[in-house]
């Protein structure tokens, strides 16, 4: 619908020719001029309806423009903006690491010998101890090979022993004809014949005592292989599924283990770190401007896989000092207790490292900080004018609703959080202090680095 507006000068010519109009019609005594009244009459009370509605709409347009041209009022005054104070904050600065969960002690149960499955003591997924039975080899060929390799160090011993016990009277008699010899007593044939029968009696303790030992060693070599028969729990944890049933041949040393032990109670937590993001602490911590935070540097805290916190406190282990050149980063290996085991080997998890404490962090809200068309972040404050002034800035991290800010803000700039869509660049605004919310609370939550907060 199309709007005409009238102005003052445009209504009174209007009014004075529909005046004009009005009056030379109703002088008019001619018969044409009677016609035309006559038409006038019929044209306005046979559609007075649709007529009266025209003239109601003229008459409220020519009440509202007079309306309009009284309305008035004194220019606006300068644009009132909400703002934060910038001050030094002290923070503990942290970082969020990606990783999983692995058992601290990991045992692959493999048979030792060939055999039988007799038994299988265990339930699967049950905890065990070290030491308990959970499988048992047929021992009956073991034990007969043990048996045989006794008895056979016992032959070599009582050979052994009637060696010896020729060898005094075989070396009197060779003394004695060594003697005898000596004064043509006897003939030398005698004397050769009774060295010849000592050397000979020595030679067979000698090989009657590598045949105790041999025997000796087979014995225990049978003992061994016996008591691989029953196969025990090397770690205490928790035993999986059983991969051998009652019946099925062991091999010894096979590549498919019978089961696996793992123990959970502690537990790691192995977390990749960027290479680029280590050496970027190390550079803060030698310029000073990151400090450690003592024997508590080394605590971590847990975040599970549904976002829930662990309610234990864990200890870094150790830094690797290799680099994955595949990802080009390092690993952490966190230890956790453990003791209700939540935490399952495999388990994609969330730590969070503590860096170290900056004392003079500047925190800025984080709806106060927007970017460019260039994904720059900046900040728009109000300077000692009272005016609006835009800062580029450099953000480190974001900690709860704030960005650690290392460059662009100083100590006590005023920051523009509310009403920035009302000013530009150069204008002159009121300021107002930020209502803080209703908690009251400061800003808490774990770290982040800037590159994995623009993402």
């Amino acid at each position: 619908m199309a709007v005409v507006t009238i102005t003052g000068a445009n209504r009174m010519t209007i009014i004075d020719e529909v005046y004009g109009i009005s009056t030379k019609f109703l002088s008019d005594t001619s018969p044409r001029g009677r016609l035309q009244k006559e038409s006038f009459h019929t044209m306005w009370f046979g559609k007075w309806p649709r007529y009266l509605v025209t003239i109601g709409f003229v008459l409220v347009g020519l009440i509202l423009s007079s309306c309009k041209s009284k309305v008035g009022g004194p220019p606006a005054g300068p644009a009132e903006v909400a703002i934060v104070a910038i001050r030094p904050e002290r923070v503990l600065l942290t970082t969020e690491l990606p990783g999983r969960t692995s058992s601290y002690l990991v045992a692959e149960i493999r048979p030792q010998v060939n055999g039988l499955i007799q038994s299988r003591s265990f339930r699967e997924g049950a905890s065990v101890k070290a030491g308990d039975l959970l499988y048992q080899i047929d021992p009956a060929p073991y034990q007969a090979a043990y048996d045989q390799a006794k008895a056979a160090l016992a032959t070599a011993e009582a050979d052994l022993t009637m060696a010896e016990a020729n060898l005094p009277a075989i070396q009197s008699r060779a003394e004695r004809l060594k003697g005898l010899a000596a004064i043509h007593a006897v003939g030398q044939q005698d004397y050769d014949d009774a060295s010849a029968a000592l050397r000979q009696c020595e030679a067979t303790i000698t090989a009657r005592k590598t045949a105790v030992e041999v025997s000796r060693a087979a014995l225990q070599s049978a003992r061994i292989n016996l008591s691989y028969t029953p196969i025990r729990a090397p770690i205490s944890g928790r035993i999986g599924i059983s991969n051998i049933t009652v019946g099925a041949l062991a091999t010894a040393y096979q590549p498919t283990p019978l089961a696996v032990v793992q123990q959970l109670d502690p537990i790691y937590v192995d977390v990749v770190q960027a290479s680029a993001e280590v050496l970027g602490l190390r550079r803060r911590l030698e310029s000073g401007r990151l400090k450690q935070n003592g024997p508590i540097q080394s605590k971590v805290k847990l975040f599970l896989e549904d976002k829930t916190p662990y309610p234990l406190v864990g200890t870094l282990q150790f830094r690797d000092v290799t680099v994955d050149p595949t990802t080009g980063s390092v690993t952490l290996r966190l230890v956790f207790p453990n003791p209700n085991q939540v935490l399952l080997p495999g388990m994609f998890v969330r730590a969070v490292v503590e860096e170290g404490v900056s004392e003079h962090a500047l925190l800025a809200p984080q709806q106060g900080v927007t970017r460019d068309t260039k994904g720059t972040p900046i900040a728009w404050i109000v300077n000692r004018e009272e005016k609006v002034e835009q800062r580029t800035l450099e953000l480190d991290r974001a900690i709860g609703d704030k960005w650690v800010v290392t460059k662009g803000l100083d100590d006590g700039d005023r920051l523009i959080v509310e009403g920035l869509q009302r000013v530009r660049p150069g204008d002159r605004v009121r300021a107002v202090a930020f209502a803080a919310d209703a908690s009251g609370h400061p800003a808490t939550g774990t770290a982040r680095s800037n590159a994995e907060g623009e993402k």
